[in-house]
């Protein structure tokens, strides 16, 4: 996830009353500007910033698409503390035990990296720590499995390429299998549907572009080559482009989470029904909305993931917060990059000298 702060949401995010509505329209949203910084002056004094909380729902995305999620529903990750969060949530049940994968951003070294939740069948947290950390910024840890192993796709965009990685020990071992992209890929989603992989994802660029374009790819092997599809992008507009989750069927059909942000970023999930999908064509209409409501005390102002693995749902919701202490958080940020503080802990070997990855394919 690239970090966007936003203006207020609209006051339908507020109201207590729903946790999860429908709606069978497309209307276009008003074009907006977002702030390209993740923090951005709010007024004297103040600074406002997002923070984001993950949840887990025990039922499939099916079931969640067929029924509204209550607040008692939802198991919270840990709260990571006033200038932090976990985001992008991604989880798979293994052995009884739900591991939940996410974001970990903190604003006094921003630099995003992967860590892991466990959770016993009680839903208490039993395990937590870093699954993958990089030099870069990494969100969006998507997890696939093929041929018997278990891949994380996490967006590394500031690479320039996107990176699979493959699981070596569950589940805080990863290694670089290849680059499967070599284009700056964010928010990558990929399914296997119709007898081939296909790749939803955005790519960076000016008038906040990874907000409002759908590309698409496809490929016979996981590990590529990847062939972009002919019309991309494929979808245009900030209220259903930027891939939000997990892609998954429903009555052989395929549906995809997109972003809604057109007020701010990541106001809302819309769920796209994909009418038409080959090569040359593509077709898709929204057909159910998520958003936050009261799904969490001080958290209604943008829903931005819905992933799911068989019985497990994963979800994240949005607080756009205001304080007067982001200029001293900015210095510690200042301050650690000159004692260079702000990488991970141990550096990964270079890509460019890790055989695994030089084997990959590539666009």
């Amino acid at each position: 996830m690239q970090i966007f702060a936003g203006r207020p949401a609209p006051a339908r995010l507020h109201r207590a009353d729903l946790n999860l509505r429908a709606f069978s329209s497309e209307v276009a949203p008003p074009r907006r500007r977002l702030p390209s910084e993740a923090v951005t002056t709010a007024g004297r004094g103040t600074s406002m910033y997002d923070l984001w909380r993950s949840g887990f729902v025990r039922r499939s995305l099916t079931r969640v698409h067929a029924s509204a999620i209550a607040p008692s529903d939802v198991t919270w990750l840990p709260d990571q503390g006033p200038f932090a969060y976990v985001a992008d949530p991604f989880g798979i049940v293994r052995n009884g035990i739900t591991t939940v994968f996410a974001e970990h951003f903190d604003y006094r070294s921003r630099r995003g990296e992967i860590r892991y939740f466990q959770y016993d069948p009680a839903n208490a947290l039993i395990a937590e720590g870093v699954a993958l950390a990089e030099p870069h910024h990494l969100s969006y840890p998507s997890l696939i499995e093929d041929g018997g192993e278990l891949y994380m796709l996490p967006e590394g965009y500031k690479t320039g390429g996107l990176t699979l990685y493959r699981c070596v020990r569950f589940p805080d071992q990863w290694e670089p299998a290849c680059c499967i992209l070599d284009v700056p890929a964010i928010d990558a989603t990929v399914v296997r549907h119709g007898g081939k992989w296909w790749m939803f994802y955005a790519l960076p660029g000016p008038t906040d572009r990874a907000m409002r374009e759908l590309h698409v790819a496809s490929a016979e092997a996981l590990t590529g080559p990847w062939t972009p599809h002919a019309g991309n992008p494929v979808r245009s507009g900030f209220h259903a482009s930027r891939p939000g989750g997990t892609a998954f069927e429903i009555d052989g059909v395929l549906h995809l989470p997109v972003q809604d942000c057109a007020e701010t970023y990541g106001a809302a999930i819309n769920l796209l029904r994909i009418d038409a999908l080959t090569q040359d064509a593509f077709k898709a209409s929204v057909v159910r909305r998520f958003e936050a409501y009261d799904l969490l005390a001080g958290y209604a102002d943008g829903f931005h993931t819905l992933s799911g693995h068989g019985d497990l749902t994963c979800i994240d919701v949005k607080s756009i917060r205001r304080s007067a202490s982001e200029g001293w958080v900015r210095t510690q940020f200042k301050v650690r990059r000159l004692l260079g503080l702000n990488g991970p802990r141990a550096r990964r070997q270079p890509m460019s000298e890790t055989p695994a990855l030089r084997a990959g394919g590539r666009v």
